[in-house]
């Protein structure tokens, strides 16, 4: 299985509410947050890493660099507008026929839901992708995920619709037919991950919905705790 983070944002909300550091090297149960990350996907038989920060995280660039991996390592320093171009540009080392699974470095889900999540994307070979969903609601602007009897993903929708169960954690397994289209998207200048995300649908991929117990995303000060609160009851 191929692995990417995205740790491209800005974190402006954490700094307001005082957190020194940069999101991703934020400590959650002792631990930064990106090196947490990464550690659960080099022991899910990972193959490659990449890695997006922004120009200006020069403290977290400093600090992957510093990281002896036993995986080939990629480290993507740009700016991007959107979570959707910073996925394009640690796309392109993608194999052409492999799978891969992506993340935002700020959502936060325990080892063992994640490692079913990878078992699960990797037994099957039918699905285009396998996208991380949960029916616990604490992102401020949620993106709700419609599914069939079999989990089969219908839509992507803004605002809750009768009937739909989850929402979107921000936890994308996909394979090559995925990248097609987000070179498709890119052209057409879609913006935005949830864009991306129902043209998959639009396009006729089939993506399957794998529920997580829970996923707690980091946004505010007061979430770093509720993180670790988490993370701890899962060990």
């Amino acid at each position: 299985m191929h692995y990417a983070i995205i740790a491209a944002g800005e974190g402006s909300r954490l700094a307001q509410e005082g957190v020194d550091l940069p999101k991703p090297l934020v400590r959650l149960d002792g631990k930064p947050m990106i090196k947490r990350l990464i550690d659960l996907m080099l022991s899910c038989e990972a193959e490659s890493l990449s890695v997006i920060v922004n120009e200006q995280m020069t403290e977290v660039r400093r600090y992957l660099e510093s990281l002896s991996l036993p995986v080939p390592f990629r480290l993507v320093v740009k700016s991007t507008p959107s979570s959707m171009h910073s996925f394009f540009e640690v796309s392109r080392e993608f194999p052409a026929d492999g799978k891969f699974v992506l993340t935002t470095v700020d959502t936060i889900f325990l080892e063992n839901d994640f490692r079913k999540y990878v078992e699960a994307f990797a037994a099957d070979d039918s699905a285009d992708g396998y996208m991380g969903v949960t029916d616990f609601v604490d992102d401020e602007k949620p993106l709700y995920v419609a599914t069939d009897d079999n989990l089969r993903v219908t839509g992507f929708h803004d605002s809750f619709q009768k009937g739909v169960k989850y929402i979107s954690g921000g936890i994308y397994g996909l394979t090559s037919p995925a990248l097609g289209i987000l070179e498709d998207c890119m052209a057409k200048g879609v913006s935005r991950m949830r864009n991306y995300q129902r043209a998959l649908v639009g396009n006729g991929l089939d993506l399957r919905a794998f529920p997580f117990s829970k996923i707690v995303d980091v946004d505010h000060a007061a979430d770093i705790e509720t993180a670790e609160e988490f993370i701890r009851s899962g060990k």
